[in-house]
């Protein structure tokens, strides 16, 4: 059985990342099931809610280009959204930075808020229903190999492609416990640690942030809906076409970063 890395502060004590405990899997579960039976109350906002409330999430797992389509299609399997209806978008998270100048951007020949230069990974963040947390987290362990290995894991490296998880509250949510069963599902592939921010990239390890104090930024809409990091990973362009739809529908938003390396405009406009 893999072994779950988790800092004293899981358990209420504070502890450098530098000396973390490693607990088993078994204990992580233990601890999550004695959450699940305090009173809704007792665990804060996230818990105490309805089981059908929908929650901001998110998942990095290398490139979000086909991060973000994987999702999609999840979206529409497991909830049967419609194009319209869809919430998964490129984005940042994870730096303890946050945001510069009110703003947190692709690399860019100006420098302006580079994302990696902030701390952040790339993630696709997504609104879903609490009761559905499950699914999608199955979703997410089945983007890795029986080695743990993402897609592009010998390709893009790096703390900019790191492996991330945000739900509200972190490993302290009921959550935890439902990604590390979605794991077990899919292979018992990944490890799991509590994510401090500007965390490194590890092979097999996802990093688990508490959503609240590591939030979402959405990338900007020429990285919406694109075609897929591998060679030959071409979308339809009904998929591509999404972009200029929720971008006029205001969900897709203009970030206000400067457009990229080549100078590409918002959507191609």
């Amino acid at each position: 059985m893999r072994t779950v890395p988790l800092l004293l502060s899981l358990l209420g004590a504070s502890h450098s990342m530098k000396s973390p405990v490693v607990q088993s899997r078994r204990g992580l579960l233990q601890q999550a099931a004695a959450l699940s039976a305090l009173p809704l109350a007792s665990l804060g906002p996230a818990a105490a809610s309805a089981d059908d409330e929908l929650i901001e999430v998110y998942f990095g797992c290398g490139c979000f280009w086909h991060v973000q389509h994987e999702f999609v299609e999840a979206e529409k399997k497991i909830l049967g959204r419609s194009d319209a209806q869809l919430t998964s978008l490129a984005g940042y998270a994870g730096g303890k930075a946050g945001m510069r100048d009110d703003k947190v951007c692709y690399h860019n020949a100006m420098q302006v808020a580079d994302y990696g230069g902030l701390g952040h990974g790339e993630v696709v963040g997504m609104k879903i229903p609490a009761s559905k947390f499950g699914e999608f987290a199955q979703e997410y362990c089945k983007l890795f190999d029986k080695n743990g290995k993402r897609p592009d894991q010998d390709g893009d490296r790096g703390l900019e492609y790191r492996n991330l998880v945000g739900v509200p509250g972190g490993t302290k949510s009921t959550f935890a416990k439902e990604l590390i069963a979605a794991s077990t599902k899919e292979g018992d592939k990944l490890d799991f640690g509590v994510g401090k921010g500007d965390d490194a990239d590890v092979r097999a390890l996802a990093w688990v942030m508490d959503s609240n104090q590591f939030p979402f930024y959405q990338a900007e809409p020429y990285h919406q809906f694109h075609d897929g990091f591998a060679w030959g990973e071409d979308y339809p362009n009904s998929y591509n076409n999404i972009a200029k739809s929720l971008y006029k529908a205001k969900v897709v938003k203009d970030t206000g970063c400067p457009n990229g390396m080549m100078g590409l405009g918002v959507l191609g406009l």
